[in-house]
């Protein structure tokens, strides 16, 4: 695996931008994720994850920045930094830089960010791949360091651009995740509006868990109403859309099922009754059957 270079420039305050550098050789024949050795930055220790593939990104080279070690911090330990990603060719020229992402929060909750970047087939056309060589660089300013803090879960954090409780870190980071541009358009600006969207956002999401059985009509309008407000603030929500479109295709089965199972129990039912008569008329002719076959004693003629 290539050499790995690390620099660090002085940067305003008494924090430090780092710039580290890490080459992969034989990027090709790699199918599985290969990690960096660790670097400081600020303070800090990191290191990069590298997904040739992955099953969800669309065949897109994937970059991520992990906190080093997270479990031997202290409780309520949280980094804020400013990340990039940039490829380079081997004379050291960027050919693909990333946008700069500032202010992302790295927590117990959540300890690192991705980045999707290029198509591995571009990769391959376009001589990112001299002597089927990949260099990275990550560029890492840490902009606030806390060693611990007492959590109460009433803390609001700021992610990309959104104040959410600290309760809620974990699954907005995670949406981020998954779906980074699901916020570009959002139109909102007030920092409060913006927090309240996303927190419908999350409850919506969490509405939508229920098992289809266990879900009324009056949710689901509720539900799609939600949605509709959520993508005229300019939320992307293609993925969720998807989801509310299962779900109400699943409750009209549901529903079709419960009248087909409403039937049969009314038509076992009526068997049942039925079969309850059958017995009771097969017992009194047994009775009958039995009286006329008695044979009478000799007392009986007395």
């Amino acid at each position: 695996m290539g050499n790995q270079m690390q620099k660090s420039v002085s940067d305003t305050g008494d924090r430090l931008q780092t710039s580290y550098t890490f080459e992969i050789d034989n990027f090709s024949d790699k199918k599985a994720s290969i990690v960096s050795p660790k670097f400081l930055s600020g303070g800090c220790e990191w290191y990069i994850e590298v997904l040739p593939k992955e099953k969800d990104c669309d065949d897109h080279l994937r970059l991520y920045l992990f906190v080093h070690n997270p479990q031997s911090l202290r409780k309520g330990w949280k980094r804020k930094a400013n990340l990039r990603f940039s490829l380079l060719n081997q004379s050291g020229k960027v050919l693909y830089s990333g946008t700069e992402r500032s202010s992302l929060l790295f927590c117990a909750q959540f300890s690192s960010w991705g980045h999707k970047t290029l198509p591995l087939s571009k990769l391959k056309e376009e001589g990112f791949l001299e002597n089927n060589k990949l260099i990275i660089q990550v560029e890492v300013k840490v902009v606030e360091i806390v060693h611990q803090a007492e959590v109460t879960g009433k803390e609001m954090l700021y992610i990309n651009g959104f104040n959410v409780l600290y309760t809620q870190v974990h699954s907005v980071s995670c949406i981020f995740k998954k779906h980074p541009d699901f916020a570009l358009d959002f139109k909102p600006k007030d920092k409060g509006v913006k927090t309240a969207y996303m927190s419908l956002l999350l409850s919506l999401i969490e509405t939508l868990r229920k098992a289809p059985r266990n879900f009324s009509h009056a949710e689901l309008k509720n539900a799609e109403r939600e949605f509709k407000e959520l993508t005229e603030a300019g939320f992307k929500l293609d993925w969720l859309k998807k989801k509310l479109e299962d779900l109400s295709l699943k409750m009209k089965n549901v529903t079709e099922d419960f009248s087909r199972v409403e039937k049969l129990e009314e038509r076992i039912m009526f068997m049942e009754k039925n079969l309850s008569d059958l017995k009771a008329e097969l017992e009194s002719e047994n009775a009958k059957s039995a009286a006329a076959t008695k044979v009478l004693s000799f007392y009986d003629f007395l």
